[in-house]
């Protein structure tokens, strides 16, 4: 009887083992896939305060592309932040972004990020003189995205991509630059679904 007793708490600890095992086994494997499982990253820049057609707003048009695009992916952000166009009035500015763009400066931002993390990348902005702002070649310059998957978008008035695409292709000739898409500034604040019809079309995993 003692013997039949010892063999059944055997087997009830083997079972308890075989069974903690499997759980810790799926536990490890749930953890690598979180861990492996990567997202994208956005790198834009956005221009708050006097904007042509939607006037002062204290939301930049390109941010709310961003956010919805982190809000149906989940993917990270990474803004470009510059100072020196604080509070300038539109046509003032319009001449500013005219100079550094004859004169090819790489005006300074503000931050960093670690990009390495991350495989596919969306690159956005307001399109200044038919290509993004200068500011944004900064972050190009500085910044190396080969291999990466790039994905343009742009906020605008009557420009749509003007060059941008091909401006990257200049600055990551070892990237896949696919995927663009451009908006109407004054259409972004309801232009949510058009956003998520064109992210569905890229068919992302997350």
């Amino acid at each position: 009887m003692k013997s039949i007793k010892l063999f059944i708490s055997l087997a009830a600890l083997l079972l308890s083992v075989a069974c903690n095992a499997q759980n810790t086994s799926q536990e490890t494997q749930n953890s690598a896939t979180s861990t492996t499982k990567q997202k994208s990253l956005i790198v834009f820049f956005s221009h708050a305060g006097d904007n042509y057609a939607v006037g002062n707003i204290p939301v930049g048009n390109t941010k709310i592309v961003a956010d919805y695009i982190t809000e149906l992916t989940g993917a990270d952000q990474f803004e470009i932040v510059t100072h020196k166009y604080d509070g300038m009035a539109y046509k003032p500015l319009c001449d500013l972004a005219r100079q550094e763009k004859i004169n090819g400066e790489l005006p300074p931002f503000e931050g960093s990020i670690d990009v390495a993390p991350y495989q596919t990348i969306f690159i956005g902005g307001p399109v200044w003189w038919g290509t993004y702002p200068q500011v944004m070649f900064s972050f190009f310059k500085q910044y190396d995205l080969s291999g990466k998957t790039i994905i343009p978008f742009t906020t605008h008035e009557g420009s749509g991509l003007g060059s941008c695409v091909d401006d990257l292709r200049q600055a990551y000739p070892n990237a896949t630059i696919t995927g663009e898409f451009s908006i109407y500034g004054h259409e972004v604040r309801t232009g949510k679904s058009a956003v998520e019809k064109w992210l569905n079309s890229l068919k992302l995993t997350e």
